[in-house]
Formats: structure tokens, C-alpha cells, sequence
């Protein structure tokens, strides 16, 4: 990877930057390059954190030096881009109850935009999403990119409570909020999965680079699998 730069940030902490262009194609890169820094330097590395186009990395000074993981770092990256293109990105599928009880803004995004709310779910299920960074809280997958006919921007006001499983849409950018938190983002739905849980391993499941779709389901199909209508929004 040519255009890759480690720099140590503190005492316990290195970064790789790769580049300065967000591109949800090069996510699933980025989740293999972590996976295999976690394994190549598992005495000494604590934690491996993947953005959009960084990668931060803890490590143990007691086990690992600087030197030898930047070395190590220096040499795995130099070989990497190729070894990587072969890697088959996971796909997860997740279930969506498109409706305006739990969708304040899908009515409003489908006039918007000049389509029915039909077309708005059709959309937005065909599309397959790249997870490309996981953040804001745990099991919030940024995933890329919406689809052109169904990109809003954000709120302006952010909403005081968003629930936990709503489907949102910011720009180019769709997630689903993995529990209930403020957020300004364009709500089309809810998925009735369980996104993060502390007891369950792994705890997400997801990995940046991974592949989501989503899939359109019933009222009664989203009762049974745990999901609650939510008519009351701030």
C-alpha cells in the first residue's frame, strides 16, 4: 500500500493513515489489513480501530517496541494491497418494518424526492452497503453508499430520542441506531435486531468490510423477531 504513512500519535499509540478519500469500496481492505494486524502482532497489540481512511493501533510497550511494530507494520503493508484482492467480503442481511409508525421521515424523504414510499423501500433494499466504519456508539455501522435517488442530508435539529433499531439515512451514508440516543439523521425504518450485546460473542455482527442488505418486513413479521412500533416521536 503504497500511499500508507504509520506515525506514532502517543506513547501507546500508532497510526496508519491510507490516503484522504472516503471510498466504501475500499472498506473491506481495510477490514482484512486490521484482521491480520491483530493476528501478526497479537503478543503486543491491544486494540485495532478502523476508520474511513486511518486505522489506529494500541499496543503494549511491556510486550512490543515501537520499532519492531512499525517494522513489522512497514513490512505487511508493503504486500498487502495484492494478498487482499481475493478476500470475499461477508454479506448480513437485516430486517427492516418500513411504516410510519416507526418512520417519521420516510413519507417525507419519498415526496422529496419525487417517489412513492414504495419505491423509497425498493430502493434502499436493493442496494447493497459497505460497512465502512463502526462508531458513535457500539454496533453504529456507517454503512456507503445510498443509493443517488434517496440521499437527504441530515436534520438540521437533531431529534432529542432516536429508538434503538431505527433505519436512517444522512447523505450518502444509511445505519440502523443500535440503541435508543439522539441523532439528526433521516428515519425510514426499524430493524427488530440486536446490533450489539456485551454477553454475546462476537458483540456485533458486523466487521468493517463487510457487505449489509436490507430487507423489507411485515408487521407481524417485525413483532415476532422483537420490534415495537414507536408512534411517538420528539
Amino acid at each position: 500500500m503504497k500511499s500508507a504513512v504509520i506515525k506514532r500519535v502517543s506513547e501507546t499509540h500508532v497510526m496508519i493513515y491510507i490516503g484522504d478519500t472516503i471510498a466504501p469500496e475500499r472498506a473491506s481492505l481495510f477490514g482484512s489489513l486490521c484482521e491480520k494486524i491483530r493476528l501478526e502482532f497479537s503478543a503486543g497489540v491491544i486494540e485495532v480501530v478502523p476508520s474511513y481512511t486511518s486505522i489506529m493501533i494500541e499496543f503494549n510497550l511491556s510486550k512490543i517496541s515501537y520499532g519492531t511494530l512499525e517494522a513489522g507494520l512497514t513490512e505487511l503493508l508493503g504486500g498487502f494491497e495484492q494478498s487482499a484482492q481475493k478476500i470475499q467480503a461477508r454479506v448480513i442481511e437485516l430486517p427492516v418494518y418500513y411504516h410510519a409508525d416507526v418512520a417519521p421521515d420516510l413519507q417525507t424523504l419519498a415526496e422529496a424526492k419525487n417517489l412513492s414510499v414504495q419505491q423509497v423501500i425498493e430502493i434502499h433494499c436493493q442496494t447493497l452497503y459497505t460497512v465502512c466504519a463502526i462508531g458513535f456508539s457500539p454496533g453504529f455501522a456507517f454503512l456507503g453508499s445510498v443509493d443517488d435517488r434517496i440521499v437527504m442530508p441530515r436534520h438540521a435539529s437533531p431529534r432529542l430520542k432516536i429508538p434503538a433499531g431505527s433505519v436512517g439515512i444522512a447523505d450518502r451514508q444509511t445505519a440502523v441506531y443500535p440503541d435508543d440516543s439522539p441523532g439528526g439523521w433521516q428515519i425510514i425504518g426499524n430493524c427488530p435486531s440486536t446490533l450489539f450485546s456485551p454477553e454475546r460473542e462476537p458483540m456485533m455482527p458486523f466487521s468493517v468490510g463487510d457487505t449489509v442488505r436490507f430487507k423489507s418486513v411485515s408487521l407481524e413479521e417485525f413483532t415476532q423477531q422483537g420490534g415495537q412500533r414507536c408512534p411517538n416521536w420528539k
